[in-house]
């Protein structure tokens, strides 16, 4: 099983702490043992492939669609607002909805409140991520969540994103926005289940 990057210090040091409780006191070693177990799985990230066709925009989280509203930001002007839930038992690896450009960053501190609420992606701790696309302009907001402790994002201006290719991560339930064109035919619906870089949520209008 892949494992992100992220995950392997502390994994590492849960394991060499399991190891050394080992000597002493097998309960202190079972317990870092079994959090050891849990990190591992959170942390886990599967390699996917899916029929990344022009103009089909996939889900860049795993977790479960809260939100479709309308919206509007500098960067895309008018567009259509999608909020994926993710919670800690989801796969935390982001991906991009389709192929673009990095043309936009944005890192705004915030608050922590429960990512499932819509205040979240007004006040929490977020990460703006717009991409120019031959569709036109597409953004993706990581925001942290009750227990998020850090937002991983690991692009620049100017990089070039792939359909389906890993951007970062969000430790520990959280959420993702992502904005698309206005005239985007949707294909799902508040409650849905979804899984980044295989889900398509959307297709754009001809």
């Amino acid at each position: 099983m892949r494992i992100a990057r992220d995950g392997v210090p502390l994994i590492t040091f849960l394991v060499l702490c399991a190891g050394a409780f080992a000597f002493i006191s097998w309960i202190p070693a079972l317990i870092i043992a079994i959090l050891a177990c849990f990190v591992i799985y959170f942390f886990r990230d599967p390699e996917r492939t899916a029929d990344y066709k022009d103009g089909y925009f996939f889900s860049p989280a795993d977790g479960k669609i809260i939100e479709i509203c309308e919206s509007e930001h500098a960067f895309t002007g008018q567009a259509l607002k999608i909020g994926v839930f993710m919670n800690v038992f989801s796969v935390h690896v982001n991906r991009a909805p389709c192929t673009g450009r990095v043309d936009f960053i944005e890192y705004i501190p915030g608050r922590k409140i429960a990512a499932f609420s819509p205040k979240a992606s007004e006040i929490n701790e977020r990460n703006f991520i717009g991409l120019s696309t031959q569709w036109g302009p597409v953004m993706m907001t990581q925001i942290a969540g009750l227990i998020a402790r850090r937002i991983v994002c690991r692009l620049k201006r100017g990089d070039i994103l792939e359909a389906g290719q890993r951007y970062g991560m969000i430790k520990l339930g959280s959420r993702v926005d992502v904005y698309l064109p206005r005239d985007t035919v949707l294909r799902i619906k508040i409650g849905d289940k979804v899984k980044a870089g295989i889900t398509c949520i959307g297709v754009k209008a001809e």
